[in-house]
């Protein structure tokens, strides 16, 4: 009797993790079909693209550390997102990380979108423009300034205006 209470017990257990990974994979499947304000067929995304913007804002990618245009920019104005306009980020929240991408310590409120992402064998927090789904970067918990954070952005992503354009 005591063997039978085992095996029911090692069979609701399986039963459980495998349900609640499909539960994860339901979640993904729903994340990847959120809908936005701006919305686009990926044909119109890789017209108004480069195929550089187009890797890193459409499919996640990442440019090469100290390659970016806006990595050392500092400038009076906003950042703004290259996949929509939306703006994100004001110059005065933009400092520098020496880590090879631009870097800002907060984003403007409401206009980022935060996704636990558990790529390449670590755990981030992705960031995306709230109002397209843009892949920007990612923020992590080591930043230099009060807010103690460090959104590492891709320039390809994002464009600048500057103050009284």
């Amino acid at each position: 009797m005591k063997m039978k209470n085992v095996f029911i017990a090692l069979i609701a257990i399986i039963f459980v993790s495998c349900n609640s990974e499909a539960q994860t994979e339901k979640e993904k499947k729903d994340m990847n079909e959120k809908q936005y304000a701006v919305e686009k067929t990926e044909a119109e995304w890789k017209a108004e693209l480069t195929p550089e913007e187009y890797r890193i804002l459409r499919q996640k990618g990442t440019e090469y550390p100290g390659t970016g245009k806006y990595n050392l920019h500092f400038e009076d104005g906003a950042y703004t997102c290259k996949g929509c306009g939306t703006k994100l980020f004001e110059s005065g929240q933009k400092f520098e990380s020496s880590c090879g991408w631009p870097s800002f310590d907060d984003a403007i409120e409401g206009t980022v979108e935060y996704i636990q992402d558990y790529t390449h064998g670590m755990v981030r927090t992705e960031i995306l423009c709230a109002n397209c789904g843009g892949h920007l970067g990612h923020v992590f918990d080591d930043g230099p300034t009060e807010t103690g954070k460090r959104y590492c952005v891709n320039s390809a992503s994002i464009n600048f205006e500057k103050d009284g354009e």
